[in-house]
């Protein structure tokens, strides 16, 4: 898969792919060579917006997107699947098991600006339950990528899905976007809701609707 790509493109792959050792045999070293380029280019996309980059103000400030934008971006160096088998036990529980509110931060891959809100991820258990903080840390995964909202939702639903094969699983995110807010559009009002559901949450109406009276509640 990787012959014939340069070797960004093949960084890049192995990123996405989780197999970014492959090419960062020494992660502290060339992490710093990473931060070094982003920060590069950032100062010269201060120049061409006809800022100074060198005046007091901006002196740093390429360093400082270099390192929110690894930040930001971190979830391309976890897996997801790791961090849900790390903590799965086997319980008879049968119920719905819901984790609302859960505080959501990306960035939109279309203008890389940032969109923000809730995600409320539930699932009906199938022999198999996984810790609670395990599906939070989940969510921020997905969200600390380059992303659409639409995607992210259908990732978290499809990540629990094959880990826990559970009888269900509803992913609900609202969030407000920066690229509709500040520019476009400019709507600050607006609120755009996903949802991602399967098994008995697409087809027991009663279950689904139950969802969604829970995470509506003491809100």
């Amino acid at each position: 898969m990787m012959q014939g790509k340069s070797q960004n493109e093949k960084r890049m792959i192995a990123s996405l792919q989780g197999d970014e050792e492959d090419f960062y045999p020494n992660a502290a070293s060339d992490e710093a060579q990473v931060l070094a380029r982003i920060a590069e280019n950032v100062k010269e996309n201060l120049r061409l917006l006809g800022e100074n980059p060198e005046r007091e103000g901006l002196l740093r400030t390429p360093e400082r997107v270099a390192k929110a934008l690894m930040y930001l971006t971190s979830g391309y160096r976890c897996d997801p699947r790791e961090i849900l088998l790390s903590a799965v036990f086997h319980e008879k529980y049968d119920e719905m098991v819901l984790v609302k509110d859960i505080e959501v931060f990306s960035m939109c891959e279309h203008h890389m600006l940032p969109f923000f809100g809730k995600a409320h991820v539930a699932y009906i258990p199938n022999g198999k339950i996984v810790g609670l903080s395990k599906i939070p840390r989940v969510v921020d995964v997905y969200a600390r990528r380059l992303q659409v909202q639409e995607r992210m939702t259908q990732e978290i639903r499809d990540i629990i899905e094959e880990v826990l094969e559970p009888k269900g699983v509803a992913v609900v995110i609202e969030a407000k976007h920066l690229c509709m807010i500040m520019r476009g559009v400019e709507k600050q009002n607006s609120i755009t809701t996903t949802s991602a559901m399967s098994g008995e949450f697409l087809k027991n109406s009663a279950t689904r609707s139950e969802f969604m009276r829970l995470i509506k509640s003491f809100n």
